[in-house]
């Protein structure tokens, strides 16, 4: 047998038939994938190796066709639909109890999926392939044990998943993919506008060219922003009335009425009182159920940093805040801010309208921002102020820094927050976070969830 080291090489195992072939077998599909992925070059030998390899372990040829997607192979072959949840996550097992066949097997699955999704080729994207992309990322995140959007921030943002780096390198790809296909053409074709599927990405590219829309092409990209906010919004909504539920406020005694009473508490406090002879229990003591929680405080601040790097959070959030603007008895206000602030609370119960009114883009100038936002404390005490930002404010570092450091020690409770992004990526200003360390104010980790976790623990 003669071994190879590199996937360029056009010497490799063909000893599929001896002992330790599985091994061979699934080296032969992995050096496939590497030469797709990195030599863009076909390799004959490697290809009929891998043909061979597919064949002999009974799965179909498909799987090396670069041009099928991962939907079109289980629709031809459903049962491989199974095979593909939770394909990359299997369980441990000893080195003694490897099942190297079934590892073979979830090779060529494995590279099907990844090579459909990392090799995009280049040049101008149609809406048909980018559909076909997105299908095929959402078959790698269940190979990965997420709900499709789980890793990308589609519908499943905010639904406890983290990407981290691997989140981010999909978004990347699929930005790339928006930016390449002709995205006004196709808006203005309600057949090719139907067969996009809204993602954070498309949503940034969207809202940056809104104003370049008009007509049937704005209807459309309206109405994949509505359907994209919708989405997130219903599973953000339900983290949210999770979190706010409330403790029981314990400070506050229980109100004494029957409804209150706690008859099994208060049959096991007075069991020594129990007399046998006359089968009575005499009661000394009743008890009582706390039923008081702690609400959520009267106002909630939310400021936003819009420059072209938050648009993640500028989606993320003005979807929260009207979520918390819909709570009883919070009194939601939205500040919006590059190198100018816009007061955006009349419109915060209506993300969409929120995000039309948006301009993505320019710089930063967090002390316009906070000048805009201190009016709006009435009662520090009462008042909660989140912070979504890079904090890359130069030479404002310090008056803004100055400025939140007022509003904190006035009793506001000051939540600063990296960008809150679908797949946990964050970027914050050092200077700015070691100062908020300091302040008694950590930064908040920037997923989404955290903001949540983060607001229940505050609002409660």
């Amino acid at each position: 047998m003669t071994d190879s080291t590199a996937p360029g090489d056009t010497t490799i195992p063909t000893d599929i038939d001896s002992a330790g072939s599985d091994d061979n077998r699934r080296q032969v599909l992995y050096w496939r994938l590497l030469a797709r992925l990195f030599d863009h070059e076909e390799q004959a030998s490697l290809e009929s190796a891998s043909l061979a390899v597919v064949e002999d372990i009974g799965l179909p040829s498909a799987l090396l066709d670069p041009g099928a997607s991962v939907d079109s192979v289980v629709q031809r072959h459903p049962e491989l639909a199974d095979e593909f949840d939770g394909l990359m996550t299997p369980e441990p097992a000893p080195d003694d109890a490897r099942d190297r066949a079934a590892e073979v097997r979830r090779a060529a699955l494995a590279s099907k999926v990844l090579l459909n999704v990392f090799s995009t080729g280049s040049g101008t994207v149609s809406a048909g392939q980018l559909a076909r992309w997105q299908s095929d990322a959402g078959w790698l995140e269940r190979a990965l044990g997420c709900p499709p959007g789980g890793l990308r921030g589609g519908r499943a943002a905010g639904a406890g998943l983290t990407g981290g780096g691997l989140g981010a390198e999909l978004g990347a790809v699929e930005a790339d993919l928006v930016q390449r296909m002709h995205l006004r053409e196709v808006l203005a074709d309600p057949a090719l506008a139907a067969k996009l599927t809204p993602s954070m990405s498309l949503i940034e590219q969207l809202l940056r060219d809104k104003g370049n829309l008009s007509g049937i092409a704005l209807a459309n990209a309206k109405s994949l922003i509505r359907r994209y906010v919708d989405e997130v919004a219903e599973v953000l909504r339900t983290q949210v009335e999770k979190a706010t539920v409330g403790e029981l406020d314990r400070s506050v005694p229980p109100k004494r009425v029957f409804r209150n009473l706690d008859i099994d508490r208060t049959i096991w406090k007075n069991l020594t009182n129990w007399s046998p002879e006359e089968e009575r229990l005499y009661v000394d003591r009743l008890y009582y159920r706390n039923t008081v929680r702690r609400t959520t405080p009267q106002r909630l601040v939310v400021v936003v940093d819009q420059s072209g790097s938050m648009v993640d959070s500028m989606v993320n959030c003005t979807i929260l805040a009207s979520i918390f603007a819909g709570l009883p008895k919070v009194d939601v206000h939205l500040i919006a801010y590059d190198t100018r602030a816009i007061d955006l609370t009349p419109w915060v119960h209506d993300p969409f309208d929120v995000l039309l009114r948006t301009n993505l883009g320019g710089g930063n100038d967090g002390p316009v921002a906070m000048a805009m936002a201190r009016p709006k404390i009435a009662e520090p005490k009462n008042t909660v102020m989140v912070w979504i930002s890079d904090f890359y404010e130069f030479d404002r570092s310090q008056p803004l820094f100055e400025g939140i450091e007022a509003v904190h020690r006035s009793g506001v409770r000051f939540i600063p927050v990296g960008s809150v992004t679908s797949s946990g990526r964050q970027e914050v200003n050092p200077w700015f976070r070691e100062r908020f360390k300091a302040l008694g104010t950590p930064v908040v980790s920037g997923h989404i969830d955290k903001l949540v976790h983060e607001l229940k623990t505050f609002l409660t």
